[in-house]
């Protein structure tokens, strides 16, 4: 029975992280065809990010009305997104998912997929300038070291990219800009998470609210309504089935990072996420057909083995803390 069970739970574990792998790598692809196909041909990124937020909240709404009517099957804790409480807690944060989403999108759209995640490496650099200056907790050397090599790999690899020709400025500044947001993000959702009870469907909702009424003015001023509106394919079937999938690849992202984490743990999830990163730009380099140098190559293992390194010495500190917080009975 033990045997049989340890068998199931592998099974499970298992069909989780291939599922995690392949919405996050269809994700990619579908945005990156979205933003940069020359058969699609909409030069307004911030309308198809907004677009996808817009299908977030429809499906949270659709799923807190089934809620009511499949009440044993469906657990939704109840919502008021425009309470006072709400938006003094959750807009801050929403303007940091904003600010993600959107410079995530624009660096997608400027840089390859094989470099997309060289372009944003420098999460985990951000990550830790903040938490020592915002939440005052002190760095290891060890830390910091593993930040180092990530930050080599990141400027060897901008440097390849320049060497092929291929450099995006416009990209790399996105994808810093995107880094220092999803730093930051990640920081605050510590803090506004308590507020509203840990629930993490619940603070989906009302960030992508939220973030679909700031993209409003955005689109405005950036002119891709008015790019969107002129857009010749506007009422075709195959452009708004492909829209959709993506808000539908950019809701269930979440989801199964979170489903990840809870069937895993923190740390198997940034190795998978790390691994992921590493098959989506293998993939991305044979579905576009581009050869790579092996500095090219290179640069990317350095990153990856940074943040792989990073994963594991904040692994055993963690683990160092709790075991030193716990008392020894006398």
């Amino acid at each position: 029975m033990l045997s049989e069970f340890l068998f199931l739970s592998y099974i499970r574990i298992t069909a989780v992280v291939c599922l995690y792998w392949l919405v996050s790598i269809v994700t990619v692809f579908v945005n990156k065809t979205l933003l940069s196909s020359k058969e699609i041909d909409l030069d307004a990124p911030i309308f198809i990010v907004w677009y996808q937020c817009v299908v977030s909240v429809l499906i949270c709404t659709s799923l807190k009305g089934l809620s009511v009517w499949f009440p044993d099957r469906i657990r939704l804790p109840s919502s008021a997104p425009f309470s006072q409480k709400v938006i003094l807690n959750v807009l801050p944060l929403s303007i940091l998912f904003t600010s993600m989403i959107g410079f995530n999108t624009l660096c997608l759209k400027y840089v390859g997929i094989s470099f997309y995640y060289i372009g944003r490496s420098l999460t985990t650099v951000f990550n830790v300038i903040f938490t020592f200056f915002i939440l005052r907790e002190t760095v290891s050397c060890k830390a910091i070291a593993c930040c180092a090599v990530i930050v080599t790999g990141f400027w060897m690899g901008v440097d390849q990219e320049s060497v092929a020709g291929s450099l995006s400025t416009a990209g790399i500044f996105y994808g810093l800009l995107a880094s220092m947001s999803l730093a930051l993000y990640s920081i605050y959702t510590r803090k506004v998470l308590p507020s509203i009870g840990d629930h993490i469907w619940l603070l989906s909702y009302y960030v992508n609210i939220y973030s679909s009424i700031i993209f409003l003015p955005v689109m405005y001023f950036t002119g891709d309504l008015e790019t969107f509106f002129n857009y010749k394919s506007i009422f075709q079937l195959r452009f708004w089935l492909l829209m959709t999938i993506g808000g539908l690849c950019g809701f269930s992202i979440g989801y199964v990072t979170s489903l990840q984490i809870r069937e895993t743990s923190p740390l198997t999830h940034n190795v998978s996420g790390t691994a992921k990163a590493c098959a989506q730009t293998v993939i991305a380099t044979y579905w576009y057909d581009e050869s790579k140098s092996w500095l090219w190559w290179l640069s990317n293992f350095i990153v990856l083995g940074g943040s792989a390194g990073y994963t594991s010495v904040k692994n055993k500190e963690m683990q160092l803390k709790y075991l030193s917080s716990k008392t020894i009975p006398l």
